[in-house]
This record gives C-alpha cells, structure tokens and sequence, in this order.
C-alpha cells in the first residue's frame, strides 16, 4: 500500500465531507477512495470513519489520525516546496484578497516592491472587507484579521496589531475624555457591524480583562468609514493602530485610556490545503512576512 498516497486520499474525504466528493476532486473513483481509506485502516489496526449509507464520521481515533495528517503533509509540502524553489522560477497570475485600508496601506508598497523581485509574477487583487471565497473566486491568498477555524484552509500567521481606542479633539472638548473603560459605555461610540462582538470592546489592566457593553448612533462594515467618521468628531471608534499612525502623529485623532491595553487582532494569510503549495503563493507569503516584520507599526 502507498501509506502517503492513502493519507492524502483519506484528508480529502474529511475535507471534501464524502467519498464522491473526494474522487471528483482527485480525478478517481468512489471505490478508489474507499479502498485506499480502508487499506489504510487495515493498516493502523482501527477504524477511522464510521460509515452509514448517506454519510461518514470521523471516529475518536480517526479524528486524531485525520490532525496528524494535515499537520504532517503540510509539513513535507513545505519542504517539497523549498526545494523546488532552489531551481525553478516562480511565475504566473497570483491572485490576492485583502482588506481594503489594509492593501491600500500597507500592501500596495509592499507589492510593488515583490513585483520588482519577482518579474514573472503577475498580482491580481481583489480588494474588499467581505470575506472572499477561496475555491469559489479563484483567490490565492487571503490576508483576513482574527482567528479562523476552516479545515480547507492553510493558515500562516503574519502579525499581531493592538486596538486603539481613538476621538477627535472637537469629540472629546464637547462630550469629555473617558479616563476608564467602562466610561464608553455613556458615549458615542462608531462600531464595526461586520464583528459578532461588536456589542463589546475588550481591553487588558495588567492580568484583568475586560468587556465593556457599546453603543452608537452609526456603524459600519468598513474601517476606512468609521475612520472618517471619528475625524469628523462624531464619535469614538476602535481601529488597528496601523491605521491610525498618521492621525495620532497629526493630532486628528487622540488615544484614549492609553493604561489600557486592547485587543490584538491576528492577522492570516490563508490558502486553499492542496497537495504541492504554490511556489508563487510561498513566495508571496514569505516576502510579505519579511516586509511586514520591517514595518514598526505592526507588532509580531
């Protein structure tokens, strides 16, 4: 039996959600797939998925074996992709979601500084704060905030970047200067209405953590809006501090509750699992992350 070629076959199952569903995507039959995952059964001595007419499960076994395989074939991909890398050229059309403040901010200089190193790479970016589908649009790579939990996906990690909580100088001269948390509660407060806690800002004194209720007359699915809203004092809004850099320096905008630490937003580059990664994709990735770790406004 081909143990490495049954793995793969039996993390597609799980993936993919059925047996048919796994040959279409590797080009096989049904009773291929089933063969390979139930050789590979017979070898481990356990079985891994119980089987019903209409559907599978993961046994507990099955779920530990199915962890083990993703984490260590994505490990030798990476090393099949290092490799190559040493003697083959990336090149072709690669394909990038991010945020809109985010690539207009900080990958759109990074670009044109990876375009320069990789000359047979073409960028092709789709720019927007909805969340993209990966298989369905034909994406690449997706640069997404926060921690996501998607089997089908590959997650890189890139950096941590603090929350602020920020207001203009006309907010604050007109309706006072929080100095707690808790005092946000009683303002205006711009939210993000894309967030399933945006009900709630989460801030840090020392070991304590803290959940403070919000509430505003305006919110929005956009970050650059709410920016725009805060400089225009209506209000108190929470942002990543790379957005906020240039105002803070300018006095647009002031920090408030400074003794408070907030939230740190993960951000991810994500790619669809497959069996070899892209070598455009890794470069991609790779240089982003080097370009990112120059940048001080972005804390790892």
């Amino acid at each position: 039996m081909d143990q490495l070629s049954a793995m793969r076959v039996f993390v597609r199952v799980i993936q993919s959600g059925s047996f048919s569903a796994a040959a279409r995507e590797l080009s096989t039959s049904q009773a291929s797939v089933s063969k390979k995952v139930a050789a590979l059964e017979a070898e481990l001595g356990v079985k891994l998925l119980t089987r019903t007419s209409r559907d599978h499960t993961l046994t507990q076994p099955g779920a530990e074996y199915y962890q083990h395989c993703v984490d260590w074939l994505g490990e030798l991909d990476e090393v099949e992709s290092r490799i190559r890398a040493q003697i083959v050229a990336p090149k072709g059309v690669l394909r990038v979601a991010a945020p809109y403040p985010f690539a207009r901010q900080v990958l759109a200089p990074i670009a044109h500084q990876f375009l320069r190193h990789y000359p047979e790479i073409k960028l092709d970016f789709v720019v927007s704060d909805r969340l993209s589908d990966l298989i369905g649009e034909g994406i690449d790579v997706a640069i997404r905030a926060r921690q996501l939990e998607d089997s089908s996906l590959i997650v890189r990690h890139l950096f941590d970047n603090p929350m602020l909580v920020v207001a203009s100088p006309d907010y604050l001269n007109q309706h006072g200067t929080p100095t707690m948390p808790a005092e946000l509660s009683r303002h205006d407060c711009i939210l993000y209405s894309t967030d399933k806690t945006v009900q709630n800002w989460r801030f840090h004194d020392g070991e304590t953590a803290l959940s403070v209720p919000v509430q505003g007359s305006f919110q929005s699915d956009s970050g650059e809006m709410n920016l725009e809203l805060a400089l225009a004092g209506l209000g108190i809004t929470q942002l990543p501090q790379w957005m906020l850099d240039a105002h803070l320096k300018s006095g647009r905008l002031t920090r408030l509750l400074p003794g408070y630490q907030g939230e740190n937003i993960p951000f991810n580059a994500l790619y669809p699992q497959s069996r070899h990664v892209p070598l455009k994709v890794r470069c991609f990735i790779d240089f982003l992350k080097q370009k990112l770790a120059e940048n001080p406004l972005l804390a790892t």
